[in-house]
């Protein structure tokens, strides 16, 4: 198990560092001269509840100064063999100012992992992945590695029916919501097929579960859950 660290995802993939979607991260020079010449996977991450500024340092097309304050924490070596604790090995030469490797603790009894989560937690960190040590590299969902986090929940009122796009382009994209304070914002995940058919109307009262709240007071990560009898 290991930390999941909230920052932006970052594949340097031997010649360029690149974002989830394949689009160049702009890193200054400085930053990527001990980069290793083979693929490495990670977060750029400063330090807890700093989402926003990570964004906004990660982002901009003409690096910053600012970049001093970001890391590169590495949890996968893509193109290496053997299991996870052998292809981490492979970088662990290239460590430096900037490269870091996300530690990963042996997990040896069923308490273990709730008391590493309640501890992450209490640091203000995100929530905890699991991994399977001896499975091989996976670039896609996989039983093999889960994400575990604690997740809130609240009430808020629908005000608006957003329409989707690609597959759900004849039925409901996302609902737009306001909090009892007046805050507004979107939920597009949590709908079942029938419930993108047949949304809940104006005015409904839904439950939604999230993360946290953004420095804007804003839900992070909203899911639908149900309508409120």
């Amino acid at each position: 198990m290991s930390e999941k660290l909230d920052g932006i995802r970052a594949y340097w993939d031997g010649k360029q560092l690149l974002s989830r979607g394949g689009k160049v991260i702009h890193a200054p020079k400085w930053f990527l001269e001990d980069y290793p010449p083979f693929a490495i996977d990670g977060e750029l991450w400063s330090k807890h509840k700093d989402f926003e500024n990570i964004s906004s340092i990660v982002r901009d097309q003409v690096p910053s100064k600012e970049w001093q304050e970001i890391k590169h924490y590495i949890f996968e070596v893509p193109d290496a063999e053997g299991g996870l604790f052998e292809r981490l090995e492979k970088v662990r030469p290239y460590k430096s100012e900037y490269i870091k490797i996300i530690p990963q603790i042996v997990i040896k009894n069923e308490a273990a992992m709730p008391e590493f989560l309640k501890y992450v937690e209490s640091k203000g960190g995100e929530g905890v992945v699991v991994r399977d040590p001896n499975a091989p590299y996976i670039n896609k969902r996989t039983s093999k590695a889960l994400k575990v986090k604690s997740f809130l929940d609240a009430e808020c009122e629908v005000v608006g029916h957003k329409k989707g796009k690609g597959k759900y382009s004849n039925v409901l994209g996302s609902l737009k919501c306001k909090l009892p304070n007046g805050i507004l914002f979107s939920i597009g995940s949590g709908f079942s097929n029938d419930e993108r058919k047949y949304p809940p109307h104006l005015g409904s009262i839904i439950t939604f579960k999230y993360q946290e709240l953004t420095k804007y007071g804003k839900p992070r990560f909203p899911v639908f859950l149900r309508v409120r009898d």
